[in-house]
């Protein structure tokens, strides 16, 4: 019967836990804050002259976030870099815009002063891109502007190259494999 509370305890609690309280409320006051209570109106500190904007109410005010997108926009118009930015849309998204068969055998090699250049794994696809080449300028043109790609140069395979180690000899290479 040791465990169970006497009725005594039980008054010591909360006054343990008043005197608590007033000591914290003093404490608070020796340093200058002051305390609202409850229903007084107070709802914080306001902000004083020079460190913004007062508390805004239920419409716009320029503390609210922005959106990303605008601001966005608006860094690459200053910087000038909406044209590269465009070029990494052509890149990236290259799969998507010219589609998974000609994206399987085509790949872009480089994009330099408005001319792409790409590589094709055969020179039966090389072909067969020189001859989409109207319908791909179209597509660029649609997905990152008009003046943005103006000249597309399609590259064949890249042939074997015979030089192995520093110490190969300058020549044409074995001439009876290709004939």
């Amino acid at each position: 019967m040791a465990d169970e509370p006497t009725p005594e305890a039980d008054d010591e609690e909360p006054d343990a836990a008043r005197a608590a309280l007033e000591r914290a409320r003093a404490t608070a006051g020796a340093k200058g804050l002051r305390r609202s209570a409850p229903g007084s109106g107070r709802r914080g500190p306001r902000l004083g002259p020079g460190m913004g904007d007062p508390i805004s109410g239920s419409g716009p005010s320029r503390r609210d976030p922005a959106q990303l997108g605008p601001l966005v926009d608006k860094l690459l118009a200053e910087r000038g870099w909406v044209q590269p930015v465009s070029v990494g849309g052509v890149v990236g998204r290259w799969r998507e815009i010219v589609g998974d068969d000609v994206a399987d055998h085509c790949v872009v090699e480089t994009f330099d002063a408005s001319e792409l250049v790409v590589r094709a794994d055969s020179t039966a696809w090389a072909t067969q891109i020189r001859l989409l080449l109207p319908q791909l300028e179209r597509r660029l043109a649609e997905e990152v502007g008009e003046e943005t790609v103006t000249k597309i140069v399609v590259l064949g395979p890249a042939g074997t190259s015979w030089r192995r180690g520093h110490r190969s000899v300058q020549g044409r290479g074995p001439r009876d494999t290709y004939g």
